[in-house]
């Protein structure tokens, strides 16, 4: 687990493809302290196991099914991405919980300056619109954020000083993807009740309804 506030930004310095996955080797530091094989290390909001490291930089495997759901397969040699370690027991928890599972990819229409504060405005698909409310949590490329605005098409962050300096977020142009892992506790809540496979059904007034209903 995460808590979707970044430690450090990496740089990539190598991607090599084969045909639907990836391996990655990122620069980095901080995140690098105490690093052993198996880690786990929250890139761009992907949950990645370190498979190799040194010094100054480490490299992970990323499967097809992360490739697809996930903007890492725009990633080349050069690329920023936001770095942090899984969670130890006795850590601070200042954001949100984080998995490093990401539901989708979301893409940036728009920026709009506030006094200290930027806003963002991402536009994203009615799956996971259906999971974004009006300040509840989202980690956008692994970023812990309070959701400032939403509705049917889109949804708005709004970014202090503080994350722009120790993320990549405004660093991102329009139209640039991003990673989107919508609060947990909705996902969870939905498929209790099976909320979503159910489908209104729409029905008139006829006879059957006015018996039932004791009218008839």
């Amino acid at each position: 687990m995460f808590t979707g506030l970044i430690e450090e930004i990496g740089k990539v310095e190598a991607v090599v493809k084969a045909a639907k996955s990836a391996e990655i080797t990122i620069r980095a530091h901080r995140v690098l302290e105490g690093v052993r094989l198996g880690d786990s290390i929250c890139t761009n909001g992907v949950c990645l196991t370190v498979t190799s490291f040194g010094r100054e930089r480490f490299t992970v495997d990323v499967m097809a099914e992360t490739m697809r759901r996930s903007n890492l397969g725009r990633l080349s040699s050069g690329s920023e991405v936001n770095l942090e370690r899984a969670l130890s027991l006795g850590d601070r928890l200042g954001g949100h919980m984080v998995s490093g599972h990401i539901d989708g990819t979301g893409e940036i229409i728009a920026y709009e300056k506030e006094d200290n504060a930027v806003w963002i405005t991402i536009a994203a698909s009615s799956e996971l619109l259906r999971y974004i409310v009006e300040k509840g949590s989202i980690a956008i490329d692994g970023v812990s954020l309070t959701v400032a605005y939403v509705d049917d098409e889109v949804f708005k962050v709004s970014i202090i000083p503080h994350t722009k300096e120790m993320t990549t977020l405004l660093k991102k142009k329009i139209n640039d993807v991003v990673n989107l892992e919508c609060d947990i506790i909705g996902k969870y809540v939905e498929k209790l009740l099976g909320a979503k496979d159910e489908t209104p059904v729409k029905r008139g007034i006829d006879l059957n309804f006015l018996s039932e209903n004791g009218f008839a």
